[in-house]
């Protein structure tokens, strides 16, 4: 099975929640911090669970999502 790692730039993320609706392992939710703009930026609770399918930086409209996927 294909592995990834979603890395979040909390900095840039403003809270839109798009990237909670599409990880189909429903990875990713918002955290309950701040970041420096004042959003609730949205976090990946399991990184060894990501599948790297890119979903949720495609749809992020702010760029704030990149994945790495894991060479096999």
């Amino acid at each position: 099975m294909a592995r990834g790692r979603a890395i979040i730039d909390e900095d840039r993320c403003k809270g839109c929640e798009l990237c909670t609706t599409v990880c189909p392992q429903g990875l990713i939710r918002m955290s309950r911090q701040l970041n420096a703009l004042g959003f609730h930026f949205a976090v990946v609770t399991d990184q060894e669970e990501c599948r790297g399918c890119t979903l949720c930086a495609v749809m992020c409209p702010d760029v704030a999502i990149e994945v790495e996927k894991e060479r096999e």
